[in-house]
């Protein structure tokens, strides 16, 4: 690799671009900023215009020079201190992502990583497949491919054209990711063979998951004007992974050391996790209290949480990265967002403790932590989850008469004060995002004044074949324009998507989404496939703007349930498809959103960006299905179990289906009277409580209140109502000692490793993971159990902590008086096993 490459201003990265004489810099340059590329035939990336030096006053070479921090010691405040010192604002046209390698490397890890999410979402504790993973992969398989494929002759060429670059594996990685989600449509198809005995034609069901993926993608596309180009839209999610796409392609020279820390830490993980994963799993969390008192089940609810919906792991000590950063690092998550979730983490703790010993709801008649239905014969000892087959018609809806017959079904205390805060906190985003972040989000619907829908009228704005602004135009008001990402505005010379595109993408998708609900028999009517992706329109500029400012991402789906319970009432399959559009959507379009984000700080032109979205995505849903497909078929029985076993759980789709069934008798469990009606006035509180913080604020200007942020302290008081909770202290603790005192004590370590390092304890663990998943944990097939020892306390399969007693028998070690106990030597109950 050269020493210095075109679009680099310098060699050594420890230099501020600011000290360096302009002069030699624009020299170190000048085969980018000086004019040759005006001609598209010239330019490796097809998607340049043109670059040229003077457009107004305000150049992308200018930009380049004024914001390009990187390396520059200081307390990073901003989202723009963030993406201009801990990323070089420097961009090179000259590197083409259009090559073989990155759409044979992009399709072949779609389908990787689409087939390992889908086995991890039927895990007890859902962990998404990291983008950093993805990012490590592509780029051993792409040197892999530089270096060991000749370049001789015209086919050589072909397959190898040269060195593997930045911009080729943004594009793979931004593909992969696309493809690196366990489809909601796929969610529903599960519970229809699990609970329905309903199993659509492979065809229709696979049109099913493509649409629904796909109408989100459509719609967040549209709007990435307001949640994407902004600078404050930060999606801190992508620093890691934009600082490691830069360490790894820069000069080696100047990333030695950087790149020395990352290899250092990526081994140390993947040899490590073979111990809390495999060997040594009571590591996953270590209880102090319930190692000193194994006989008490209040132990276990409070102190455990080593297994799924064992207890709230209050702290327990996890030494698992897969579960300590498995739904984010805590790294990256910005201190604001830390430290609400902090507080609403230990609000959670007091509120579900309070909820089941105070017995609301006959809480102890049923399952500390469940997310299934029970009926009224369960009591303490034997719970009895509800024959949901005794209140259905032959057509999936609704009998009143069964209903009337079998009483009406039972929720866990703690699920519903899941319910409850998460209710409030969806509400609460609407109205925190208007009263603090308007500015922010208005562009969203500036569209809807006077002006812009008479400009409807005029040919030039649906005949997008002809008129609008021109190029040189949108430029100049880029440029212009102080509230654009840096990173942007050095890529303004690439030929933007334009807007019909994605337009095209949502309406295609609509059309065969409304077919396939006929196909496949959902029982949801047209306008009501309508009136979901109307509310996924809505939450995607909300939720999507949360988002990105925040780097918290809000579970959606148990507002859009209800929604669709009393809008389809005694229908719980419409129910569930009114979900996979209405949630599914929200969730796909922010996935859009932060890979967009990810391109930009990457420089990946928006056209190749657009395209690796799209293949993405595709693949990805049709390999969703197929391994969905194969996991029911081999795991039924544990999938339909209370705790499921350490590899299977089917605790995801049980929720699913426990939230349609439970709302499509609406009127009998939510409504106003009913058993469970603070679920549904939590909405109306949800409006109300950031009112208070923001009017005090207002008038007192005292910073603790605009710290506040309600809808992610509410959310995270039901953040413990299901899954590995041991994990959470550590979680928090790993958090603050990043974002506090290594970014303010340390911040020149900070600027250079807090991402890095974030990146390789994520790209460590999860490839030893996936190894992992199908050496010995089943994925292949065929599980092989690490031999019993105290390391292990016999294993977490459902059931067999029961079967210890076997063990424990002849064993020397002393048997809880209570005759059972859990995997990380927490008092198990029996119940759960019934």
């Amino acid at each position: 690799m050269a020493s210095k490459r075109p679009g680099f201003g310098r060699v050594d990265t420890d230099i501020p671009l600011a000290d360096m004489d302009r002069k030699s810099v624009e020299q170190g340059s000048a085969d980018i900023y000086k004019g040759e590329f005006h001609d598209e035939k010239n330019t490796a990336d097809a998607d340049v215009l043109e670059t040229g030096i003077h457009h107004g006053d305000i150049t992308a070479y200018d930009v380049a020079m004024a914001e390009n921090h990187f390396g520059e010691s200081m307390v990073v405040t901003t989202a723009k201190d963030l993406v201009t010192h801990v990323l070089h604002v420097e961009d090179d046209p000259t590197l083409s992502p259009w090559t073989f390698r990155m759409y044979f490397l992009g399709a072949g890890l779609s389908i990787f990583a689409s087939v390992l999410q889908e086995i991890y979402y039927f895990k007890p504790q859902v962990i998404y497949v990291s983008i950093v993973f993805l990012t490590v992969i592509s780029y051993v398989l792409g040197e892999g491919m530089a270096y060991g494929i000749p370049r001789k002759g015209a086919i050589g060429r072909f397959l190898n054209p040269g060195p593997f670059n930045s911009k080729e594996h943004a594009a793979i990685v931004i593909m992969s990711s696309a493809s690196a989600t366990a489809a909601v449509a796929t969610e529903i198809l599960a519970a229809q063979s699990l609970y329905y005995n309903m199993d659509p034609s492979p065809a229709a069901a696979i049109f099913l998951v493509i649409s629904s993926q796909l109408l989100g993608y459509g719609i967040a596309g549209l709007l990435r004007g307001t949640l994407v180009q902004p600078t404050k839209m930060l999606w801190p999610i992508n620093i890691p992974v934009n600082t490691l796409l830069e360490t790894l392609h820069r000069d080696k020279k100047e990333t030695k050391q950087r790149l020395k820390i990352f290899y250092i830490i990526f081994f140390s993980l993947f040899v490590w996790e073979v111990f809390p994963e495999y060997i040594f799993p009571v590591l996953i969390g270590v209880s102090i209290f319930c190692l000193a008192k194994q006989d008490s089940l209040v132990f276990t609810n409070l102190f455990g949480g080593s297994q799924g919906n064992e207890g709230l792991g209050f702290l327990s000590v996890s030494f698992d990265w897969q579960y300590v950063g498995g739904l984010g690092s805590p790294l990256w998550v910005p201190l604001q967002t830390l430290t609400n979730s902090f507080i609403g983490y230990l609000g959670c703790t007091i509120f579900f403790m309070g909820i089941y010993y105070g017995n609301l709801w006959e809480s102890q008649n049923f399952p500390f932590l469940s997310q299934l239905l029970f009926d009224n014969s369960s009591n303490f000892t034997s719970y009895s989850p509800y024959n949901l087959s005794l209140i259905l018609t032959p057509e999936n809806e609704i009998d009143p008469a069964g209903v009337i017959e079998n009483g009406i079904p039972y929720l866990t205390g703690t699920y519903v004060g899941y319910l409850i805060t998460t209710n409030m906190g969806v509400t609460a985003v609407f109205v925190h995002m208007f009263l603090w972040n308007y500015d922010d989000i208005k562009a969203g619907w500036a569209f809807l004044n006077r002006e812009s829908l008479s400009l409807l009228l005029q040919p030039s704005t649906w005949m997008f074949w002809k008129g609008g602004k021109s190029h040189e135009q949108r430029k100049a008001e880029t440029l212009a324009d102080d509230s654009i990402d840096p990173h942007y505005k050095i890529m303004v010379d690439y030929k933007e998507v334009p807007q019909w595109w994605y337009g095209a993408v949502l309406l295609l998708s609509f059309v065969v989404g409304l077919g396939t609900l006929y196909g496949v028999k959902s029982t949801l009517p047209w306008w009501g496939f309508i009136v979901a992706n109307l509310i996924a329109a809505v939450m995607i500029l909300f939720f999507g703007a949360q988002y990105g400012i925040t780097g918290f991402a809000f579970n959606q789906q148990p507002v859009i349930q209800m929604l669709a319970g009393y809008i389809h009432p005694g229908k719980p399959l419409a129910n569930m498809y009114f979900t996979v559009f209405g949630y599914n959507s929200i969730t796909q379009g922010q996935l859009l959103l932060r890979d967009l984000k990810l391109a930009q700080l990457a420089h990946l032109s928006p056209r190749c960006t657009f395209t690796a979205q799209m293949l993405g995505c595709v693949i990805g849903a049709i390999f969703n299905y197929i391994m969905m497909r194969n996991i029911v078929t081999n795991q039924r029985d544990v999938l339909t179990s209370i705790e499921g076993s350490n590899i299977w759980s089917g605790q995801n789709v049980q929720q699913y289906n426990t939230l349609a069934i439970a709302w499509s008798i609406a009127g009998q469990m939510f409504s106003i009277g009913a058993r469970y009606q603070w679920v549904t006035i939590a909405y109306l509180l949800g409006f109300l409580v950031p009112i208070p913080f923001w009017l005090i604020y207002r008038y007192t200007k005292i910073r603790f209140f605009e710290y506040i942020n309600l809808s992610i302290i509410l959310w995270y008081m039901g953040y413990l109502f299901v899954g590995v909770n041991s994990s959470i202290l550590i979680y928090f603790v790993l958090g603050f000692v990043a974002q506090w005192w290594l970014r303010k004590k340390h911040p020149q370590l900070f600027i250079k490793y807090n991402y890095l390092v974030s990146a390789a304890l994520d790209g460590g663990t999860q490839v030893i993971v996936f190894i992992l998943s199908f050496a010995v944990f089943g994925g292949s097939g065929k599980a092989v159990d690490f031999p019993i020892w105290p390391g292990n306390n016999g294993g977490f399969s459902v059931n067999k902590n029961v079967g210890m007693l076997i063990f424990y028998s002849t064993s020397t070690i002393e048997f809880p008086a209570n005759g059972s106990r859990g995997a990380d030597y927490c008092a198990f109950n029996p119940a759960n096993a019934s």
